[in-house]
């Protein structure tokens, strides 16, 4: 009898977790994607582009809110069970309450592995991906990009201004700055010109202009009555230097302690040099994806508390919102005590999730105790 209870109660709190949770990642995956809309029309890429990059990020919505969601969900169900009195009839079987506690701290381990296992692996690699996506596109929206007398500079190296573009294309009086190289540089002008796809490449029709070559203070100028510039050799303007949240854990331990890369076998990538890391930066990185799910047994125990009281209770409501309110706290705690780990070993703050759980235990038990 016990035993389908307590699976009972599991399955009713993984229900509530997954509704909550997807949802709840759905609504921030549409809320980013139309962020994501702006950013990359803007930069140059098509809706394609634009697609993979919003599916590939939806890993990282689902970590952030992981916690959030496991507290709601057992807060809900052990509420619900609260005001269908399944509670009292727990107790009056012969349910500990410690025990019932002790399960459902156990089965938060699970939800404390899952967010490692996304941490560690399934983030970085989906966030990574998303990154070699757009360095290795190619700027494929430029009709759209260019807009009359606005300075467009979204491309890497290259800054175009036109006067005037009529409805099917046409452009007229068309500025161009490329920048070929550190100390060289060209401005284009022409009277005319329009963008014509040719085998699935953009090409930018010139005519009657000038090209002004710009090398080390020397310029070289020359005319032309017609002449084509291949698009596709124009990347985007995004950044495509990776963030620490986009590395490999292996790669930041390396770079951490100083570990030979040969000996984990491990190809770290080229872009990535530990010299060029501020070690507090990794440290930071390594306790989002680390030490912030050894918070969610410590929530999960927080919302147990429930079970201290009881709806006939004059300041359950009270309570309740008091217990909500600790448990949000904690997580808050969990989200920005990252930005003040310093110079401190990240291995070290494995203690604070921890103690809270231990005092919270403590406290638990000694309440139980108490009110016999």
């Amino acid at each position: 009898m016990k035993k389908i209870i307590y699976n009972q109660l599991l399955i009713d709190i993984t229900k509530f977790f997954l509704l909550s949770s997807l949802s709840l990642s759905l609504i921030i995956w549409v809320i980013q994607a139309v962020n994501f809309l702006d950013y990359i029309s803007e930069d140059g890429h098509g809706l394609l582009t634009y697609f993979y990059i919003t599916i590939l990020n939806f890993p990282k919505i689902f970590s952030r809110i992981l916690p959030f969601c496991v507290f709601v969900s057992i807060f809900y169900t052990l509420n619900r069970y609260e005001a269908k009195n399944e509670l009292v009839i727990f107790w009056n079987i012969g349910i500990n309450k410690l025990k019932f506690v002790n399960i459902l701290v156990v089965f938060s381990l699970v939800f404390l592995f899952i967010q490692i296992f996304l941490n560690t692996l399934i983030v970085p690699k989906t966030l990574d991906t998303a990154r070699e996506y757009i360095r290795n596109s190619k700027v494929d929206f430029f009709p759209n990009l260019i807009k009359e007398k606005k300075f467009i500079d979204v491309v890497k190296n290259l800054t175009i201004f036109v006067e005037s573009k009529s409805e099917n294309g046409d452009l007229k009086n068309i500025y161009l700055k490329d920048l070929v190289k550190e100390n060289q540089s060209q401005i284009i002008y022409a009277e005319s010109g329009k963008i014509v796809s040719e085998n699935g490449l953009n090409f930018l029709i010139l005519n009657n202009g000038s090209f002004i070559d710009i090398n080390n203070n020397n310029l070289t100028r020359f005319a032309f009555k017609k002449t084509e510039i291949n698009l596709a050799k124009y990347s985007s303007k995004t950044t495509t230097t990776p963030k620490f949240q986009e590395l490999s854990t292996i790669a930041l331990i390396s770079c951490l302690y100083k570990i030979n890369y040969n000996i984990l076998l491990y190809k770290i990538p080229d872009y990535f040099l530990c010299e060029n890391k501020a070690e507090n930066d990794i440290d930071e990185e390594l306790f989002k994806r680390l030490i912030k799910p050894f918070f969610i047994p410590s929530i999960v125990l927080i919302a147990c508390f429930l079970i201290l009281s009881n709806k006939d209770s004059f300041r359950y409501s009270k309570f309740q919102n008091f217990l909500f309110f600790i448990g949000f706290f904690i997580i808050v705690i969990s989200e920005i005590s990252a930005r003040y780990i310093g110079n401190s070993k990240v291995e070290l703050f494995i203690f604070v999730p921890l103690i809270i759980f231990l005092m919270s235990y403590l406290f638990f038990a000694f309440k139980l105790k108490v009110d016999r």
